[in-house]
């Protein structure tokens, strides 16, 4: 994207929107730790061109448009793993009139010769992990990272990640209930741990090998959730000629399913990109290629209408660190949609949601398959047209 006119930040950051992310009166667009960050990386960014500035973890744009609106700054990368994030930066900047950066994935691409990382901090420290071992093997020898978070999701153990890669990590003190670590002086490859990721880890009692990267929810283990659907996988319809594995994260589900029925062409879509690395991937590792295709996608967009006879979903409940249903119903909602009449939505949900009923508006006709204190399994119907 081409510079535009410089803008002023404050006003910048006022004007910011989720959208097409959800929007919802607890959730925000920018907090005080995208504030913070920028002011304590002014002076690096002040000293460097555009092209020498990496930003990673932007929520909505926050930290891109600020750092290019406040600094006259084109030629930023930033890589964002959401993708409903990723397009709130581009909606953000077309209704700003702003310009100046490039949306790169996490790979050594995004950070080369790169003199300043602005970094959201990740919950995960393995998620912080990769980006540190990135950055210091790619970065410029004088690379400065800036890595903000809520003191809320901060632990000391973050500065010890970033000491794996970095000789220099300083804690700063804490502003409005956010706090920034600088990293600086990568450490020479001797010094650093060797490059782990993705992570590989079999699972005997499955069958299943588990591909992960850092950012992805519940790495190389399979989580209780996902098991409480596999242990009824058996129980789906055998006469399943396309299946779609909903939110696939490392792609369980849908290697699973594709061997359960291997008559069954598996589409796996997930918003996350470290999600669909890692499930592309897993994939691989478990000899699936063109047996399951894996897409970095909103829901199940993109995917036509009554195209599939299974749905399958484990869906999150939480919007970063909000718990909100909505993320949920419109799962829910995709999957109804892409289901054709008659076709089935195989689910598993936190007990105490109280899912059923919603299930049973959106998509149909639904049937409780197994129910313990922690999870629920359904199975919805799609109504007849």
């Amino acid at each position: 994207m081409d510079a535009a006119p410089r803008h002023d930040e404050t006003d910048v950051l006022a004007d910011l929107r989720r959208y097409p992310d959800l929007e919802a009166p607890n959730l925000h667009a920018v907090d005080a730790s995208d504030r913070l960050i920028l002011d304590e990386a002014a002076s690096a960014l002040a000293a460097v061109a555009g092209d020498d500035v990496v930003v990673i973890g932007d929520h909505h744009g926050a930290l891109t448009l600020g750092a290019i609106a406040r600094h006259g700054l084109s030629g930023v990368r930033t890589h964002q793993d959401r993708l409903l994030g990723e397009r709130a930066l581009a909606a953000n900047a077309e209704r700003l009139g702003l310009g100046g950066f490039t949306s790169l994935a996490l790979t050594p691409e995004l950070v080369a010769g790169a003199k300043v990382v602005l970094l959201q901090l990740p919950r995960s420290l393995d998620a912080l992990d990769e980006i540190a071992g990135l950055v210091a093997e790619n970065a410029a020898p004088e690379v400065v990272v800036f890595a903000g978070g809520r003191v809320k999701h901060m632990t000391t153990a973050m500065n010890d990640v970033l000491r794996r890669h970095f000789a220099d990590v300083q804690a700063h003190l804490a502003r409005q209930k956010s706090r920034v670590l600088v990293a600086s002086a990568p450490r020479p490859a001797a010094e650093r741990p060797a490059p782990r990721w993705p992570e590989f880890q079999e699972h005997p009692d499955l069958g299943i090998t588990v591909c992960a990267h850092g950012g992805v929810f519940a790495g190389t283990a399979i989580d209780i959730g996902t098991r409480a659907l596999l242990a009824h996988l058996d129980a789906v319809p055998t006469d399943v000629a396309s299946a779609v594995d909903l939110g696939c994260g490392t792609g369980v589900l849908a290697v699973a399913l594709a061997r359960a029925r291997p008559d069954a062409v598996v589409t796996a879509t997930d918003e996350s990109a470290a999600a669909v690395d890692s499930a592309r991937a897993t994939v691989a590792a478990n000899g699936l290629e063109g047996r399951v295709v894996v897409l970095r996608a909103d829901g199940a967009d993109g995917l036509p209408d009554e195209s599939a006879d299974l749905v399958l979903l484990n869906p999150p409940f939480h919007v970063g660190t909000a718990v909100h249903a909505g993320v949920a119903r419109a799962l829910f909602e995709d999957a109804a949609r892409v289901l054709r009449p008659g076709g089935e939505l195989w689910a598993v949900w936190n007990s105490h949601l109280r899912y059923r009923s919603t299930l049973e508006r959106v998509v149909g006709p639904t049937r409780q398959v197994s129910r313990d204190p922690k999870f629920t399994v359904t199975a919805s119907t799609r109504a007849q047209a």
